[in-house]
């Protein structure tokens, strides 16, 4: 069974940033609220969605989530700048 997918990136309290997939991208961020889903967001909440991209099945979230987590914190912020430039909505 495949579904849609997500590849995110969250704004952690302290200003980090947190990058993952989900096929539920609401339900996955009031975990890492909750302090319920990745141990890197337990200590660092609130966290906020600053990115998304949409339409992906399984396989290519996960290869593009490895891409995301390999790029600087500038080429990060870069792509949510631009994300957030086109108009697109969080």
């Amino acid at each position: 069974m495949t579904g849609k997918y997500y590849v995110y990136i969250l704004r952690c309290a302290d200003g980090s940033l947190y990058t993952g997939i989900t096929n539920d991208l609401e339900r996955r961020l009031k975990m890492h609220n909750e302090k319920k889903a990745s141990k890197y967001t337990r200590g660092r909440t609130p966290v906020s969605l600053v990115y998304v991209e949409e339409d992906h099945d399984k396989s290519s979230a996960l290869k593009r989530e490895i891409q995301i987590k390999k790029l600087t914190r500038e080429k990060k912020d870069q792509l949510i700048k631009n994300q957030n430039k086109n108009g697109e909505t969080l």
